[in-house]
């Protein structure tokens, strides 16, 4: 699992500690790193601000630099079981 402290540089906004499988974090930053987030659903412009920032916090841990060969093993690992 992954680790990291959500951090702010503008002042004592709160934070949270959030834990990540490390599968989680590289699929999640292989697909925001991919997506367009103009066309994607939202309901409030907060909702792709805050995938914006979730991007700018996996770009702090050692995902950024997957390969294709980890990114697909995390893809299956993380799809393993899914039951859905």
């Amino acid at each position: 699992m992954l680790i990291w402290k959500l951090g702010f540089p503008w002042g004592s906004t709160p934070t949270v500690d959030l834990r990540l499988w490390r599968a989680d974090a590289i699929v999640l930053f292989d697909w925001l790193m991919s997506t367009d987030l103009n066309p994607v659903p939202i309901t409030h412009p907060a909702q792709k601000q805050a995938l914006v920032d979730l991007l700018a916090r996996l770009e702090d841990v050692d995902v950024m630099e997957s390969t294709e060969e980890e990114i697909a093993a995390a893809q299956a690992e993380v799809a393993k079981n899914m039951g859905w």
